[in-house]
Order: C-alpha cells, then structure tokens, then sequence
C-alpha cells in the first residue's frame, strides 16, 4: 500500500491511500487530489502505477511539477521519501514496501454469547474522570517514557491514518511483550469499529476477531481492565476470539475526549505466559490512551474540517456554475426598463428566471420556482433553463411552448418534484403581455394610473410535471406607457419574522407605488430585509420587474 502525504496547505496532514493506478493533481474539483491553490493548474500533475513502481509527470502546467525541489520533464520514478511539489504545495510519497504500518489484519467485532461477569475481574482503572485527577502507582519514568513516545510520534499527527498506527507502535515500544494491538472508534452513529491493528507477529489469518463483548465493557463502564489471564477468566470464557489466539494476558482502556464522551478504545494483549501485564501496566496504558484520545479526537476535528472546506469548496463551484444559466445582463430594449433580483437561501437554490430574446422581436420572460431547495431543486433547476429556450424555439406560441416544455420534464424522472412556472412574452409592437401560468402566483400589473391587479390568475394550470396531459391557457394584457410588471417567487411573500408572520401579497403590493421598475425592485428587498429583521430566509428569493416608459 502506498500512500501521499500533503506536507503543508489547507490539508497538512491529510494523508492519500493510493490504490487506483492512476491519480490527477489539480484545481479542479474532479481531480483525484485536489490541490486549491491559485496559482496551481486545474489539472497540474499525474501519478500512475507501472507494475509495483509509482511514477509521477507534469500535465503542462503553468508552473511546472518539481520532486525533491528538481523541475521534472516526462514521467519520473518515485521512491519512499520523495518531496513532490505543485507550486508551494507539497506531498511526501511512500511507497508500498515501506509505508509506516498499515493495518496488518482485519479485525471484526464477534459476539461471545454473554455479558461478563465481573466476580473475576483483576484490575479496573475508572478513567471516566478528569485526566489530571487520576492517581497512578506506575513508576514515574515508565509513564514518562510511554507519554515521550506518544508526545513526539503524534506531534505533527493530524490525519487519522498517521495517528492511530503511531498510537499502537508507540504501545507496541512500551510494551514489548505485545503480540496484538486494536484500536476501535465509534463512528458517526454511534456503532464501534474496529479501526487499525497492528500484530508484532505477521503470517496470521486476515480476518482478526475481537471481543465485542470486551469492547462493551470497556465503552459502558469508561472503566480500563487488566486481565492477567485472560484465556482462564471467566469473564471472557465465551469469547472466540481470546480462546483462538491463546492470550494469556490483555489489557483495555477506553479513548475519552474533552468532553467526556467515550470515542472509542485501545487494548493490547499478549500470549507470552511469563510476561503478563500487572497493574503499573495498566496505569501506563491509560496514560497513553489519555494522550491518544487528545491527538485522535484532534485528528477527527482536522478531518471533519477538510472535509467542511471541500464541501463548501464544492457548493461554491455549484453555485458558479448554478449562476451561469441566468442572465448575465437585462435586456436593452426601447421603450422598456428591467430589473431582476435573485438570492438563494443555501449557496445554491431552486429559484429561477431568464430573458429569452425570440426572432420576431418580441421578449420571452420566465420566472420558476422549483419545489424545495439546495442541491436537488438546483440540477432540476439547470434542466429547466435547457428546456425553456428550447420550447420557445419549437413553438411560437407561449401556451403551446408551456405545455412541450411540461411533456418534456414529465419523461423526466426527478421524484416527485414539480415546478410552478409564469411564462411572458413582451410584444413591444403590439404593447402588449401575454401571461401562461403553471401554479405560480400571478404577477402583479401597476397600471401607469395607479391601480393594481394580478393577472392570469383565471387561466393558470396545474404546475409542471405533475400531469403530461395538461395543456396551458394564455391570457394577454395591454401594457402601455407608465404600466409596470412584477413576476416573484414565494419565497418573497412567505418571508417570515421573528414572530412567525408572514410577508404576505398585502405588503408587497404596497410596494408597487410608481412604475420605474429599479425603485419597485430595491423597495421591496429592503422592505423584506427590515420585515424579516436577520432572520435567515428560509426559501430562495427571486423576483423580476419590467416597466413600459414613455420612448
């Protein structure tokens, strides 16, 4: 098993297991390592395997990939210690033969069948209390030895693929009796699993058991346990996996972070009779454990924080892309002013709108509203834009372009997601709007004398992909000089306080009070920012305002 190591970064530590034959370095979120550096390329370097050897070669990149602080030109033959650098960001590599005590065995949880007793137990350390108040009666220098040993190989340790072999190569030093060494972690639902292993003797089965039922002691009473024989105690009679490894002797001590909580355990066990484990042993382990629960529960942070800066790298990135299908710039068109606001309520949303210019002069305007949020309502939400322009091209007609465009996201398969949807097409030479509704609120028309009505509403239809059967209805309007237009999504209307009311069509609409659309448009965001006064917005934003002036 071979492995890269990044040396410095926003990942120091992070350590890469290399079982695929090949791996791509770069900026690029799809890249096997990705490497977020500006001035590193979005596919910078290659790693690829030729039999039992590992090669590395530059992918014409900017800057060049150098190892070991040499520029290297073609592929490049990699050995255990090499430095392989990408601009300031450095990996160390090393190799199948030599990496640093992978796990000799799988070790599996076995059932053994009963709870133990506990009339035979030798010793038993309660180490559910505040590290520096347990008292020890090992000697001053046998603990001093074993936290040097942890202390200096955990020092520089943030991955857990580096921590919990180090732990046990320390304890397999202490303890030079050791034959096995196990440490298991809880994982995020709770269930103890058998991490890393180390065994002083190779050869063995690949499957190495492990007493749950040890385990659950350990766990339940934050208690560590020696037991001096463990093959004639009665507590582990039933267990397979003592009786099949001949131990003579085992000891066990939980993994306890700041907090108090229980995150896991280590034990160590031997079969050699004359070299038992006695209870300064004992206290020495736990000693370690204390030590190796700070430096696992650090690495288990790192590792949760590398992978909260990928995901928002990752959401980032979607909402680049997210942003690319709106409109980059409203419409210049005489005789007409455009405004538009979009505001996701996550990094990435469900909300939707675009102009479509059509070949006869006239505007396509589509505001949507996907059901939901987030990451799903966003990839439907990319299907959509595709597919509106598309319908616009098949059929000239908005009604007829609503109900192709229904037909097409029904053969769809999203899960029982919908999309209400309002389609206008803006005629300048006929001054008109001609308004086709899928379940979307009605947009709201501001005569140039004051007065406003929603229109539509009559002839709205069931939203998209619910029925392929549907076939839409248009309604068309005058839309004269001083007329002013606004198409919104729900997520305006339901904003809510902090005393659960509702923004509502009543507000909004008093907000509509002239028909330059940039005034209507920055009325209502600050009108909604002051209603819902910090409380974060629980649905996407999205509105679009057009109004027809005197030219």
């Amino acid at each position: 098993m071979a492995f890269l190591t990044a040396d410095n970064g926003p990942t120091i530590g992070q350590r890469h297991v290399l079982t695929k034959n090949r791996y791509v370095l770069g900026r690029h979120p799809e890249c096997d390592i990705v490497v977020d550096a500006g001035a590193v390329s979005r596919h910078h370097a290659q790693l690829f395997r030729m039999g039992p050897e590992f090669f590395v070669e530059d992918m014409n990149s900017r800057n060049g990939t150098f190892v070991n602080d040499q520029m290297i030109f073609g592929r490049h033959r990699l050995k255990t210690g090499d430095r392989i650098r990408v601009c300031d960001i450095a990996f160390s590599f090393q190799g199948d033969t030599e990496a640093d005590d992978p796990p000799s065995g799988m070790a599996v949880l076995v059932d053994d069948g009963q709870e133990p007793s506990m009339s035979t137990i030798m010793s038993k350390l309660d180490v559910s209390s505040e590290a520096g108040s347990v008292r020890f009666s090992a000697t001053p220098e046998a603990k001093l030895k074993a936290l040097l040993e942890i202390t200096r190989n955990l020092g520089k340790s943030l991955s857990l693929d580096q921590v919990l072999p180090q732990v046990l190569n320390s304890l397999f030093k202490v303890f030079l009796q050791a034959d096995r060494g196990f440490v298991v972690l809880q994982d995020p639902q709770g269930n103890l699993i058998p991490r890393w292993t180390k065994l002083r003797r190779e050869g063995g089965s690949d499957t190495i058991r492990l007493s749950r039922t040890v385990v659950n002691e350990v766990v339940r009473s934050k208690q560590a346990i020696l037991s001096a024989d463990a093959a004639a105690d009665e507590r582990f009679e039933m267990s397979d996996s003592v009786a099949d490894f001949r131990i003579r002797s085992m000891m066990c001590a939980p993994l306890i972070n700041g907090d108090g909580d229980v995150i896991g355990m280590l034990q160590i066990d031997t079969l050699d009779q004359r070299n038992r484990f006695k209870q300064e042993d004992l206290e020495v382990l736990v000693s370690v454990a204390i030590q190796a629960a700070v430096a696992i529960d650090n690495a288990q942070l790192h590792e949760s924080l590398i992978q909260q800066r990928e995901l928002a790298r990752d959401l980032e990135l979607a909402r680049e892309v997210q942003t690319s299908f709106l409109p980059n710039r409203r419409p210049s068109l005489g005789g007409y002013l455009f405004f538009d606001f979009y505001e996701p309520a996550n990094h990435i949303g469900g909300d939707y709108y675009d102009y479509v210019p059509l070949p006869d002069g006239r505007w396509g305007i589509v505001v949507a509203d996907v059901v939901g949020h987030g990451v799903a309502a966003a990839l439907l939400m990319s299907k959509l834009s595709a597919s509106v322009r598309f319908s616009f091209v098949l059929e000239n007609e908005p009604a007829r372009a609503l109900t192709h465009l229904n037909q097409s996201l029904c053969t769809d398969n999203f899960d029982g997601r919908f999309i209400t949807l309002v389609m206008l097409i803006l005629d300048p030479a006929r001054q008109t709007v001609t308004v086709v509704n899928a379940g979307h609120m009605p947009p709201l028309l501001r005569r140039h004398d004051g007065t406003i009505e929603p229109i539509g509403g009559a002839q709205s239809g069931l939203p998209l992909m619910i029925d392929s059967q549907v076939e839409y209805q248009q309604y068309t309007a005058d839309f004269a000089a001083g007329d002013c237009l606004l198409i919104y999504t729900d997520g305006i209307t339901e904003a809510m306080n902090n005393l659960g009311d509702l923004y509502g069509n009543d507000r909004l609409s008093h907000c509509l009070t002239c028909s330059d659309p940039c005034r209507v448009g920055q009325a209502i965001i600050e009108d909604v920012q002051t209603f819902i006064h910090g409380r974060p917005a629980k649905d996407d934003m999205c509105l679009v305002c057009v109004a027809a002036t005197a030219e």
